[in-house]
């Protein structure tokens, strides 16, 4: 069983998702999902992507640290994170696209491991 106190840190779930194999960083950009740090830029439309899981972090002292870190796979095997804040701080560029990604019926399907 993992230390609760350790999955409450953005960090620390992202570097399990690390180990995990979602090791690719995404943003989006005109309205598509895109590979950040890697010499390969690929660009994915919401149907080409599957939300694996999400972690909703909210701040205990501030409200405005409110943030959800989502587990992606694209259809090539591509498997990474990209998170981004909710409420008043949100991106609207990324909260539309995987909006549409959930739009299209691809919901959770959360693994137990």
């Amino acid at each position: 069983m993992q230390d609760k106190e350790e999955e409450r840190s953005l960090i620390s779930v992202e570097n399990r998702l690390k180990k995990e194999g979602y090791a690719q960083d995404f943003n989006v950009v005109d309205g598509r999902l895109q590979t950040i740090g890697h010499d390969s830029k690929k660009a994915y439309t919401p149907d080409e992507v599957t939300i694996v899981d999400f972690y909703r972090f909210e701040g205990e002292s501030n409200p405005d640290d409110m943030s959800i870190l989502y587990a992606i796979e694209a259809t090539d095997g591509v498997k990474g994170t990209i998170s981004t804040a909710y409420g008043t701080y949100a991106d609207g560029d990324t909260d539309d696209f995987l909006k549409q990604v959930e739009d299209l019926g691809k919901n959770l399907t959360k693994q137990v491991k």
